[in-house]
């Protein structure tokens, strides 16, 4: 194998590791709603239905970034994949920049040919290679979409990491201006504030996937993988750099009118994507929880879909709500987190 495919077998490994999950708390345990004891419906009242880059959904649910370019990535994705078609939620795939260099075969859209599939790629990359790269990424896969992912505490750590981030802005501004496709940015696990969330909306991005702290640790796997005491003493303090989703998405969400945030870092289960939801994201993206199921098999994957729908359905029907619209509204047993919106 390359270097870049023993770095994606090592993530697998890595990322279905206790130590590596919830190495800062993710703060979703603060957001309480209102427990309604009479909310007059019935649970198959409720519809979490919604739509998303024009395509309707079963849920708000994106089956998050994890791998691609390693020996068992490949059926990692089919079952992914299979599982996104089937149960209408969306695929977003792991960096493609492996498969690209390589020339490795990406079968995702045979898998799922009307599954809404997001591309991706590092901002490092196209910051390198430009706005062609970002075209062949999405074109290879025939996504709808295009990821650019950011990861400047990932890459410190990482053996032989990017550690120049000049003009990568710029890129995903060229992207924004030459790709139809939109172009969603996401963090890996530090979370993107309200000053770099301007400057991704003025450079044309559609969403933001804000990515906070308290999920999967890449910082926390990076170190794992770096063999020099020297680094690792260097990167020690910073395993908890960063800032939380529950935070965040708050003083996201009164940026823009329109919906543009997705809910990840640290969502594991129905009753925090309910929570994104009422702060502000209208989608969520989870990935460490469908990592174990998709080694073994498309069933698996569905299976956990159907429990994170059921476990959001559950929060529905607890607070009275009988759509996505009205859970977006549900009363807080604080208004800590209520989302009075502005524009830029």
């Amino acid at each position: 194998m390359s270097n870049i495919t023993d770095r994606k077998a090592d993530h697998i490994q890595l990322a279905l590791a206790k130590e590596h999950q919830g190495i800062a708390i993710s703060g979703f345990d603060r957001v309480q709603f209102e427990h309604n004891p009479i909310p007059e419906m019935a649970l198959h009242d409720t519809n979490l239905s919604t739509e998303f880059l024009g395509h309707a959904l079963n849920a708000p649910i994106i089956i998050g970034a994890m791998t691609g370019g390693c020996d068992n990535g490949d059926l990692i994705n089919q079952h992914l994949a299979e599982a996104a078609e089937q149960s209408k939620v969306v695929l977003a795939l792991g960096s493609q920049r492996a498969a690209l260099e390589l020339g490795l075969a990406q079968n995702v859209r045979r898998w799922a040919p009307k599954a809404v599939i997001l591309g991706n790629l590092g901002a490092t990359q196209l910051q390198q290679q430009g706005a062609e790269l970002a075209r062949r990424a999405v074109e290879s896969v025939e996504a709808n979409a295009l990821v650019i992912h950011l990861n400047p505490l990932q890459e410190l750590i990482q053996p032989k990491g990017d550690r120049d981030w000049n003009q990568v802005l710029d890129a995903i501004h060229q992207c924004c201006s030459t790709l139809s496709q939109p172009i969603i940015v996401k963090e890996v696990g530090s979370g993107i504030g309200p000053t770099s969330a301007k400057k991704l909306i003025d450079a044309g991005v559609s969403w933001i996937e804000v990515a906070g702290r308290g999920g999967t640790s890449w910082a926390s796997i990076e170190m794992a993988r770096n063999h020099s005491t020297h680094e690792q003493m260097i990167a020690q303090p910073f395993l908890d750099w960063g800032m939380d989703t529950v935070t965040l998405l708050p003083q996201l969400a009164r940026l823009s009118e329109e919906p543009y945030l997705i809910g990840s870092g640290g969502v594991r289960h129905g009753l925090d994507i309910a929570r994104c939801i009422r702060l502000g994201a209208p989608m969520s993206a989870l990935a460490q929880p469908f990592l174990k199921p998709a080694l073994h098999s498309t069933e698996a994957v569905i299976e956990t879909l159907s429990i994170l729908s059921e476990q959001l359905r559950w929060t529905m029907f607890l607070t009275g709500c009988k759509n996505l619209q009205q859970l977006a509204k549900a009363p807080l047993c604080s208004n800590q987190y209520d989302c009075e919106k502005t524009t830029i």
